[in-house]
């Protein structure tokens, strides 16, 4: 699955849509993206980031919504814990561990 952060236009760079890029506020983090998948992008606009690339313009509402929902999904996401099988992630191997099948 995929996952797009909407942040607000800040400056645009280029005149090639192709080769355009944009400076992008994630609150208080700038990025520089690409806008060849939206050539319409303006400064003030918010667009939605997903690996470095402005893949949609979105309204200020559409961009406040998708941030709430990602906060929301961020705060109901417990901490792993070692009964969700994480202990080996963080302790060494153990002899029975390390052998191969026989």
């Amino acid at each position: 699955m995929c996952l797009a952060i909407p942040g607000e236009i800040v400056s645009i760079n280029g005149n090639d849509p192709f080769l355009r890029t944009a400076r992008v506020r994630f609150g208080d983090v700038i990025k520089e993206v690409s806008l060849a998948m939206t050539p319409e992008a303006e400064v003030g606009q918010f667009a939605l980031i997903h690996a470095g690339l402005a893949i949609n313009i979105v309204d200020e509402d559409e961009a406040a919504e998708t941030l709430m929902y990602l906060q929301h999904i961020g705060e109901a996401s417990p901490e792993p814990t070692r009964e969700q099988g994480t202990e080996y992630a963080t302790e060494p191997a153990t002899e029975q561990e390390t052998e191969p099948p026989q």
